[in-house]
Parts: structure tokens; C-alpha cells; sequence
């Protein structure tokens, strides 16, 4: 039997239930108020006649009764009266004939002295009969009996049955017609939908995600057949890609070649990675939970690379739903439609986030670590707080880590430059790493932290250090050969202390091919439309506020380029994308008041009614709200005062698959030593900058292509599983005691052909 047809019978069952259960009842309670209706009107009619029935009885008058009998009666209802022997004395009408039963009917009155009430069948119709005794000094007189005709009480009843019989062939009939359109559009027609939509998948066809009308009827299906869609597509898109890039000869790291890397390399064994920011925060918005991925170039680098790998990745929680969305032991699937590592949450109390994370590591080494004329401020109870947070850090790797042999660690950034060394002092046989993403300085800046020596020894516990420049790594091994007892191999790069040898190299980090999976189809024209602006040139920043990045600078270059140029006023237009940072810290605050004060003093300056030259949007932006902006601006401005590298330049090189648009690139920014066809400018060179914007909106579309498109073919070779290959390589060739050296093939660098 068809999935419909059970449907159908069952509502016709159902209804066919409710309705005579209601119909009972109905016919029940419209029984019971015509019962009281007549008990009513029979009562009246006795307790009316009572006093003149006792008086023409007294007197033993029949014509007085007779008349009495007649002023009272109406068609329908008769009346009788009887004397205490029970015998018939006067009745109304005179055709009316008392069944023998009437008689017994008014013995049982006289005898009891109570009020009689029955039901009786007289000439086949069905009377109530109501008999009363007349009482005179505590004894009967004589009786009253009222006979009511009641056959109305079964035709009122069938009526009733009648009536919810029609309802319910019609209730059946509605709710069957119902219940067929709901079916073809809620089931029938999705779940056909969701055949077409498969099938199309497996023949190939790249398609939007699938969207059904009722989330909370196929939402859960939905979401598992596109997470099988789509990892069918990746397997196909990476196995498309391997075979082409086969063809051409081409060496080029993709996602799947990586995972087969790390298969070789660790077998089984999961790769263990550990940073400050988590990939993913939870937090409560409009009361429910939203995940949001954090403003971060470490985050944007590292998961592609965990989703590849796969592990577990340690991490401070962040979010004030992180505790909601997480097991007891702290762990999360991510991502959380189709779960390719775990993130295991450290929560920090308020004290030990404002000394570690606020205090040592952003206002002191960061701005130890960045030239930007921000005074480091290093205080003995944020070092202590910084030390505390590394250990609770080193416990929950040691965790993770304590079932796996010769795990792999991957540490990030400056916020555990302490974490190496504890981890190896348990664990010597833990393959360690961490990769700084920040410049390191030379010898006498970083000579001004009072605990140099303590961060050096904590680093110098990696079997691996990784920095993004050759620059940086010879900074670092400068910085210890002067403050550490220890032998520097600068043949092979690499620091000696006792049996453990630390190799230090140069890391180029970048991102994934593709920064957005399912990338938005927004348009230049609904872009604009939406932010309310008309330009026929569009410039775009996307940073975090953050002192480093200059964006003062980049806003008074943007005023100079309009006092200098004016030809360019109401044609050209610049959205910056903010992302708060660090707000408790007074540097930030200051910033924040800054550039807003900046950004209202050049439109000030130069805005008419219709047109502003900055368009200032401060807040998260997740990264496919960031796409459209990459995609349609004409050129992007990274204009850092220092760097360790700059994703954002990569990410709008990765986005502009149309091979147009301009970069201008700060040339203290890592990435300026890899993208060489990007304007290069010193950000605190104003006019500079402006010639730059100028040269940018200028540049013939021959020329602005042909860059772009050697970019691009920089950062595709360069992405960021060539990092995560060439950094696994390395480290997962140091022999378990960490006491071999590392021989490179250039200074510094592993060579694709040994990753491979």
C-alpha cells in the first residue's frame, strides 16, 4: 500500500473516531438538557395545578377539575387526575387514554408521596410521564400526572448524528484534499528534489547548495546528503586536479596531496596543533548560539591545513556560548557539519587572560616584536601569568597527547614561546614545533623584555622553529647567540644545546587556493547598491584595528590623493572592513578613536551630498561577507607599518580568479619579498602612497591582468599546504631524541622534492 494511501485511510480513521466521540458526547449533553427541559415543564405544569387539583378534590369536584384540566392544557402535553385510590377522575383532552401503566405510575405517588418520573410508549411514540401527589394534612389527596409527549427527544438525537456524519465526510474529505498537498510539497516534491539535486551531483554538475522549504522536516538530511555532496566534490575536484597537474608535470601541493603526505609521514597518528585563537568561537546572539570564525590570519592559514590533516587542535575558548557547544572534556567537532578534526577549549579566568593574553604577550611582545614606536610595557605579574597560562596549555597537550607515540606538535605564535620546553620535558620523544607569525626583532630590541632568556630556553625546547623570512631567522639566532650559552650552526641553521638541536628555518606562510567554498553571487552593482554608494573606482581594506596595520596612514594617503588629484572626487571610493581588537588595552582604544576621528576628517574634507570617500565598516565580518569586497574592488590596499607576513594581500589575490585588480603592498610586510608585482609602498610615505592609489586606478588593463596573474600563480604555488607539506617534512624527520641536525637544501628551506 502506497506511503499516501495509509496516510489518507488513517485520517479518515482518525476523523471518523474524533468525530463520533464528539457526536457521542454531543448527542449525550443534548439528551440530558431536553431530559431537564421536560422535567422542567412537567414541574410547572404540576406545581400549577397543585392548589386548584387539591381544592376541587376537597370539594369532590369533577367539573370544577375538568375546567381546571381544560384552562391548562396545550397541544403536545395531557393532563389527568386521580383521587388517593389511584383512580382516574378528570382528563385533558378527552381523547386522551392513560395507559394501564399510568395507573401503577400514580399508586407508586400516592404510596411513596414523591414525585414519579418514566418514560413510556404510547401508540408508538415515546411520552414522559410526570406524576405529582396532591398532599392535604401530611396525606395524599389525590395525584397530578403530566404525560409530555417525548418522541422529539429521538428525532433530536438523529439529527445530531445526521449533522456530524456530513461533518465528517466533510472534515475527511477537507483533510484528505490537505494532507495530498502537503505531501507533494513537503515530501513528495523535496524528497524528488533532493533525488534530481543528487543525481546531478554524481554525474558531476557543480550546483548551489541544496534549500528546502521546511528546515525542521529536512534540514537534518538536507545537511548530511550536501556534507556527502561536498565531500564528493572535493574528492573529485582533487582528484580532477591531481590528474591535471600529472599531465602538465606540475608539482603543486593541493589538499589531498598533502593528506597523503601526512599518511605517509605519521601513518595514523594525529597532528597536535596549539595557538591562542580558536578556529571557531561560539557566542549567544538573538538568544540562540552562532558560530563565528575569529578575525584572525593564523586561523585563516591553519585550518584549511587541520582540515586536511586532521587532530586535535588546543586552544583558548573565547566565546560566551564556547562551554555550550562543547563535551565534558572540553572537545568540539569541527567543522560541525561534517567534523574534520577536534578543537579541545582551555578556559582562562579573567585574571589570567588580562596578565597572559592582554598583558605580556599584546603589550609587551607584540610591540616588542612589531616597529611601530609603541613602548613595550613588560610587568612582573603579567610574566607570571604568562608563565601559569603556558603550563595549564602544556597539561592539556600532554593530554591529548599521551596515548599517540612520537606525536607531532604544532605550536603557534609568541603567546607560548614558554610551551616547547615544557612539553619536552615530559614528553622527549614529542616531535615540537612552533611557528612564529610575527617578526622577530634584531638583538638590541629584543634585548629590552627583562625575561629574554627565559622565552629563548622556553623556544629552544622545539626541535623546530619556523619564521616567516630568512630575516627573521637570522634575527633569532643572533638574539641567541648572545644571550644563551649554546653552539650556532649557521650552515645548517640550527642551535645546539647539549644533545638537543633546534633547527631554525624560514616558513613563508600563505592561504588555501580557495578562501570561500561556496562563494556568494553577489554582483558589483547589488555590492554598491547595498552599501549606498555610486563610484566608478572601488578600493578596499580588510584588517583588524590593530596599530600595526596603518590605517591612519592609509586614510590621510586616501584625503592626499584627493587634494592632489581632484579628478578623482565622486569617482572613487574606499570601504574599509574593521574587526575590533584588543579593546581593553589603551593602545587599541586610542587607536579605535583615531582612525575613526581620521576617516571623519577626510570625509569632512572632501564629501558632496551624494558621495563620501571612505566607507567605514567596523565589526566582525565573516569570509563570505569578505568576498564580494575582494572580488569588485579594483584595487586593495595592505599598507602595514611592520608584519610578519599579511594574509589579507593573499586572500584578495586568491579571490580575483578574473585576473584584475591591483595591490598595494606595504613594503614592511612579509609578504612584499613573495609578491613583487604588487605596487610596493612605504606606508609612512603619504604622497607615496597616494601616487600609488593613483598609479593603481590608472594602470592600463593590460598590465593590471599580467601582475595580477603572476600573483596569482605565486600564491598557488605557495599556498598554504606547500607550508604545512615542507613544515611536517621537516619535523617529521627528526629522529625521536631530537638530537640530529637537519641538512637543507638552500639555506633554511626543505625542498618540495623532499616533501614529496
Amino acid at each position: 500500500m502506497r506511503v499516501t494511501t495509509r496516510l489518507v485511510l488513517a485520517i479518515w480513521i482518525t476523523a471518523l473516531a474524533v468525530v463520533a466521540g464528539f457526536a457521542y458526547l454531543q448527542v449525550s449533553d443534548e439528551r440530558q438538557r431536553l431530559r431537564q427541559e421536560l422535567e422542567r415543564r412537567a414541574s410547572l405544569l404540576g406545581e400549577g395545578l397543585q392548589d386548584g387539583v387539591e381544592a376541587a378534590l376537597s370539594r369532590n369536584s369533577r367539573p370544577a377539575l375538568e375546567r381546571l384540566l381544560k384552562r391548562f392544557g396545550r397541544p403536545g402535553q395531557r393532563l389527568a387526575v386521580y383521587d388517593k385510590t389511584a383512580s382516574l377522575v378528570a382528563l385533558a383532552p378527552e381523547s386522551f387514554v392513560p395507559r394501564p401503566e399510568t395507573a401503577s405510575d400514580v399508586t407508586a405517588a400516592l404510596t411513596s408521596g414523591s414525585v414519579q418520573q418514566v418514560f413510556r410508549q404510547m401508540s408508538g411514540r415515546t411520552f414522559y410521564v410526570y406524576v405529582m401527589p396532591v398532599p392535604r394534612e401530611e396525606k395524599p389527596l389525590g395525584a397530578v400526572a403530566v404525560v409530555l409527549d417525548a418522541s422529539y427527544l429521538a428525532e433530536a438525537e438523529q439529527a445530531v448524528w445526521r449533522e456530524n456524519g456530513i461533518r465528517f465526510l466533510v472534515l475527511g474529505a477537507i483533510l484528505s484534499l490537505i494532507a495530498l498537498l502537503v505531501v507533494r510539497m513537503s515530501i513528495t516534491g523535496p524528497m524528488a528534489k533532493i533525488t534530481r539535486w543528487t543525481k546531478a551531483v554524481r554525474r558531476g554538475q557543480h550546483l548551489e547548495p541544496m534549500k528546502l522549504g521546511d528546515p525542521s522536516l529536512f534540514g537534518p538530511i538536507t545537511r548530511e546528503v550536501s556534507v556527502l555532496a561536498r565531500s564528493l566534490q572535493r574528492a573529485r575536484a582533487a582528484a580532477e586536479e591531481e590528474a591535471a597537474l600529472r599531465l602538465k608535470g606540475e608539482t603543486l601541493w593541493t589538499e589531498e596531496r598533502l593528506k597523503q603526505f601526512v599518511k605517509l609521514r605519521l601513518g595514523e597518528a594525529p597532528l597536535f596543533v596549539v595557538s591562542n585563537r580558536e578556529p571557531v568561537s561560539h557566542v549567544w546572539k538573538d538568544g540562540r548560539i552562532v558560530a563565528r570564525r575569529p578575525a584572525s590570519g593564523l586561523v585563516t592559514a591553519m585550518e584549511p591545513v587541520m582540515r586536511a590533516c586532521g587532530g586535535v587542535w588546543t586552544a583558548q575558548a573565547s566565546g560566551d556560548a564556547d562551554r555550550e557547544t562543547t563535551d565534558a572534556r572540553g572537545h568540539l567537532g569541527v567543522p560541525a557539519d561534517d567534523p574534520r578534526y577536534q578543537v579541545r577549549r582551555v578556559w582562562l579566568s579573567k585574571e589570567e587572560e588580562d596578565g597572559y593574553y592582554y598583558g605580556f604577550a599584546n603589550e609587551g611582545l607584540w610591540p616588542l616584536c612589531h616597529i611601530v614606536h609603541t613602548r613595550p610595557q613588560f610587568r612582573p605579574a603579567d610574566w607570571a601569568q604568562y608563565r601559569a597560562v603556558n603550563e595549564r596549555f602544556a597539561e592539556a597537550v600532554l593530554e591529548e597527547i599521551q596515548h599517540t607515540e612520537s606525536p607531532l606538535v604544532l605550536i603557534q605564535d609568541y603567546h607560548f614561546a614558554l610551551l616547547p620546553a615544557l612539553i619536552k620535558a615530559q614528553r622527549p620523544d614529542a616531535r615540537t614545533a612552533i611557528f612564529w607569525h610575527i617578526p622577530w626583532p634584531n638583538f638590541e630590541a629584543f634585548s629590552i623584555c627583562p625575561w629574554q632568556e627565559d622565552l629563548l630556553r622556553g623556544m629552544l625546547g622545539a626541535d623546530l622553529i619556523g619564521f616567516h623570512t630568512q630575516y627573521y631567522c637570522n634575527n633569532f639566532l643572533e638574539t641567541v647567540e648572545r644571550v644563551v650559552e649554546a653552539r650556532i650552526d649557521r650552515e645548517n641553521f640550527s642551535v645546539n644545546r647539549g644533545s638537543h638541536t633546534t633547527s631554525v628555518k624560514p616558513f613563508p606562510i600563505s592561504v588555501a587556493p580557495t578562501f570561500v567554498d561556496d562563494p556568494p553571487k553577489t554582483s558589483r552593482e547589488e555590492l554598491l547598491a547595498e552599501l549606498g554608494i555610486s563610484a566608478e573606482f572601488v578600493g578596499v581594506g580588510v584588517e583588524r584595528l590593530d596599530y600595526t596595520k596603518g590605517i591612519p596612514e592609509r586614510f590621510l594617503a586616501i584625503g592626499r590623493l584627493f587634494e592632489r588629484f581632484p579628478e578623482y572626487r565622486e569617482r572613487l571610493v574606499f570601504v574599509q572592513l574593521a574587526a575590533p581588537s584588543r579593546s581593553t588595552i589603551r593602545r587599541y582604544q586610542e587607536l579605535e578613536a583615531e582612525v575613526e576621528t581620521t576617516v571623519q576628517m577626510v570625509n569632512r574634507a572632501f564629501q558632496t551630498r551624494r558621495w563620501r570617500p571612505i566607507v567605514y565598516l567596523k565589526g566582525h565580518h565573516e569570509h563570505r561577507d569578505i568576498w564580494p569586497f575582494y572580488r569588485h574592488a579594483d584595487f586593495c590596499m595592505v599598507t602595514s607599518l611592520h608584519d610578519g607576513m599579511n594574509l589579507v594581500a593573499k586572500e584578495f589575490i586568491s579571490v580575483r580568479d578574473d585576473e584584475d585588480g591591483a595591490l598595494i603592498l606595504s613594503q614592511f610586510a612579509g609578504a612584499s619579498s613573495e609578491l613583487r608585482d604588487a605596487l610596493l609602498v612605504n606606508p609612512y610615505d603619504i604622497d607615496g602612497v597616494a601616487d600609488a592609489i593613483r598609479a593603481a586606478v590608472a594602470m592600463p588593463p593590460e598590465e593590471r591582468r599580467a601582475r595580477m596573474a603572476r600573483m596569482r600563480q605565486t600564491v598557488r604555488e605557495h599556498n598554504i599546504y606547500r607550508w604545512a607539506g615542507l613544515l611536517l617534512n621537516d619535523l617529521s624527520r627528526i629522529p625521536e631524541e631530537g638530537t640530529a641536525t637537519l641538512t637543507a637544501t638552500t639555506p633554511g628551506r626543505a625542498s618540495d622534492e623532499e616533501a614529496a
